[in-house]
């Protein structure tokens, strides 16, 4: 067994145990928990204690790695906004500073050589010396800025902003007509997540820059019905300067209407400042290609690569480009695992990376090949191993890397991984009195035998003062994506502390199609999304329900996305399992959202293509909730965004009339300004209330 395939396993699972039906896995509680035994005083975590957690964000380190730079987002439930300032702490004595106290929220471009901050602040450019004094406005841009990158030698920025491209939409067509309201469209990139295309389109811009005043900005996209950032989530990740300040790089999917909407083929353009001349850099490769990075002596070029058009959930790869040979090299193609994000050493020798393994998120190493020519690329070690998520590497210093990290229970706060010893050593501590007031939730891990005899982990979150020799209420939690890995991360509405607060114990298996377990095991589920995965939930609670603290006769399925498509399927097949059902957002007539859902290559690749081609009958029969409905007799609760354009709106409705016409006890919560997420604060504790209320009445 090889370095990446042992990954956790010492930690996880004997091997004496292994050969068993099921396996629990006990996690030493300091790992697991920043609470002590002692509960003395100590009170249940509420959902007003969620929301008010600091939401702590790392934005960069000094050049001499002595001081870094985050944020502390607090949630107002008054006023229903959040406000966000920045801070400075000192790695060695750990002296916290607040860098600012704007109204708004402030973001760090870059921190310069003489520990000058640039941060972008209701849409300018500002400036602050790391060590205090007073701000300076830099820039005065009528329409603000966004995702701005400034060039290596600091005389241009480049940055987006939305260009409004009335030939692909004219909503004032009928000028005649002024209180006319429709939208008129004859291509199918009409709407994506929560928008309707209005003809607006990001676009990238460069302009020159001295102290604060800019240059004539250039559209390097004018007049081309593209997006860059990538819609709608792309950030300043997608753009890049050479190293010489002479061209910029800009990932995007130059596709508009039904091509746009069936291809994930983006691509890594450089865009000569001189020459105005534009090239393809990764022309031919299909899949997603992403965040290019260049070393930091600027002799190699990098990003994130996957290989297959319309397939958004495959391998991600690190591919690496010697700028001065052309010569190209995939670094992690011999790796069974898929990389989330990754950053280079300062020594230009190293990339490190994170990756889902085993039901956490862990830093890995990987060395750049000598000689480029021998074709046994390097080995990839695991740097990191523990229970835990490591969700972003923020900068090296000396000592190690410092990186952002969840628990299940625990909100992201900055830690220093430590080389010499492999340790996670705390450097904010924004949330640590707050979940010191906190009961402790203990969590374990536990594997189960599927029914094709793989082996099948999840985690388990118990209530605070848990007694085996009671019996508690239990939820089966379906996790969304469907590619989407259940880690230690920390959500703040599907927050499984708090659910097991109220009294609940949580098992989340890790079932067919999650990253974690080899890319055979996260492929599975495309085109078979009813099949093996709802047996591996199936599993799961079948094997944990012979546990005398588990109450059989109070066992729920809650999710979301695909979780939610889950608690529909298992609806119609569970036999009498769950007494009550939670899904939010979920596909439920898998035909009617073939035909509605805004990004069909998602929909061709996992389900197989369109309905009406007869070699995807099994897709849209035997894995279609709606056929299953006549089984339907368990309490049902359905959320829907009304915003929602991945899962819209017909879904959640669809599934809530079928509940109400056959007599079943069930309840829509309708939620006409949110999308596929809820971003509202109050909205998100209404959902709040009415996710325990429901469980209350029914479980």
């Amino acid at each position: 067994m090889n370095k990446i395939s042992i990954l956790a396993m010492a930690l996880l699972v004997s091997s004496s145990s292994m050969a068993q039906q099921h396996t629990k896995v006990h996690m030493d509680k300091t790992i697991l928990t920043n609470n002590s035994s002692d509960t003395f005083g100590k009170q249940a975590m509420t959902a007003m204690d969620l929301w008010s957690l600091g939401r702590v964000s790392a934005e960069g380190l000094t050049a001499d790695g002595l001081q870094l730079v985050y944020g502390v987002s607090n949630y107002s439930v008054e006023t229903n906004k959040s406000e966000k300032n920045l801070f400075t702490i000192n790695l060695h004595n750990k002296q916290v500073a607040q860098l600012t106290d704007g109204i708004g929220g402030e973001s760090v471009v870059k921190i310069e050589p003489n520990g000058d901050v640039i941060y972008l602040y209701k849409g300018q450019l500002w400036k602050k010396s790391v060590n205090g004094g007073e701000a300076t406005q830099l820039t005065d841009v009528a329409e603000g800025l966004e995702n701005v990158v400034f060039s290596p030698d600091g005389k241009h920025i480049l940055f987006s902003k939305a260009v409004l491209l009335k030939k692909f939409h004219s909503p004032d067509k009928f000028e005649d007509l002024p209180k006319s309201n429709m939208y008129i469209y004859d291509n199918l990139e009409y709407r994506h997540w929560d928008t309707f295309n209005n003809g607006t389109f990001n676009h990238p811009f460069v302009a020159s820059y001295e102290n604060g005043k800019l240059g004539e900005p250039v559209d390097i996209l004018q007049d081309q019905p593209y997006y860059s950032p990538q819609a709608p989530f792309g950030g300043s990740e997608d753009f890049a300067w050479s190293p010489d300040s002479k061209s910029v790089l800009y990932v995007c999917k130059k596709k508009f209407g039904k091509e746009y909407a069936v291809s994930t083929n983006t691509d890594i353009y450089k865009y000569d400042l001189t020459s105005k001349e534009t090239t393809n850099l990764t022309e031919g490769m299909m899949g997603y290609d992403t965040n290019p990075v260049f070393s930091p002596d600027g002799k190699v070029l990098s990003w994130a690569s996957m290989k297959t058009d319309g397939y958004e959930a495959d391998k991600t790869d690190i591919i690496v480009r010697n700028v001065s040979t052309g010569q190209q090299l995939n670094l992690t193609a011999h790796w069974d695992g898929t990389v989330n994000s990754f950053t280079w050493s300062k020594d230009n020798k190293k990339i490190y990376f994170t990756a889902p393994v085993r039901g956490t998120v862990q830093l890995f190493v990987i060395h750049l090949p000598v000689n480029w020519n021998n074709r046994a690329l390097p080995a990839i070690d695991q740097l990191s191993e523990g229970v835990f998520d490591i969700n972003s590497i923020v900068g090296e210093t000396k000592n190690g890397l410092v990186v952002t990290m969840t628990k299940m229970t625990q909100a992201p706060e900055v830690y220093l991984f430590n080389f010499k010893n492999k340790s996670l050593e705390a450097i904010t501590s924004v949330n640590n009195e707050q979940y010191a007031s906190f009961k402790e939730t203990k969590m374990e891990g536990r594997f189960t035998k599927a029914s094709d005899g793989q082996d099948l982990f999840s985690w388990v979150i118990y209530p605070p003062d848990f007694d085996p020799s009671k019996k508690y209420p239990t939820l089966l939690f379906c996790q969304g994506g469907p590619q989407s890995a259940t880690t230690q991360g920390y959500s703040f509405r599907w927050n499984f502390q708090l659910m097991a607060s109220k009294g609940y114990i949580v098992i989340l298996p890790n079932r067919r199609g999650m990253p974690g377990w080899g890319v055979k095991w996260n492929e599975d589920i495309s085109k078979d999304w009813g099949g093996q995965a709802i047996r591996d939930y199936l599993s799961a609670i079948d094997d944990f329900k012979k546990e005398p603290y588990v109450d059989n006769s109070r066992i729920g399925a809650i999710g979301a996305s695909y979780g939610g498509y889950s608690v529909f399927m298992l609806a119609g097949v569970h036999e009498n399992r769950f007494k009550t059902f939670i899904s939010h957002n979920g596909l439920f007539d898998m035909t009617s959202w073939y035909n509605t859902t805004e990004e069909l290559f998602f929909a061709n690749h996992d389900l197989g293509g369109p309905y009406w081609d007869a070699k995807n009958s099994k897709t849209y029969n035997e894995f279609n909730p709606i056929k299953h409905i006549d089984k339907w007799n368990t309490p049902i609760m359905i959320y829907q965004g009304a915003k929602d354009y991945r899962v819209p709106v017909g879904q959640g409705l669809a599934a809530f009339q079928v509940a109400q016409l056959k007599g079943i006890k069930s309840r829509l919560v309708y939620m006409p300004d949110e999308n596929h997420w809820v971003l509202s604060g109050q909205n998100a504790l209404v959902w709040q209330r009415e996710f325990f209320d429901w469980l209350k009445e029914t479980l």
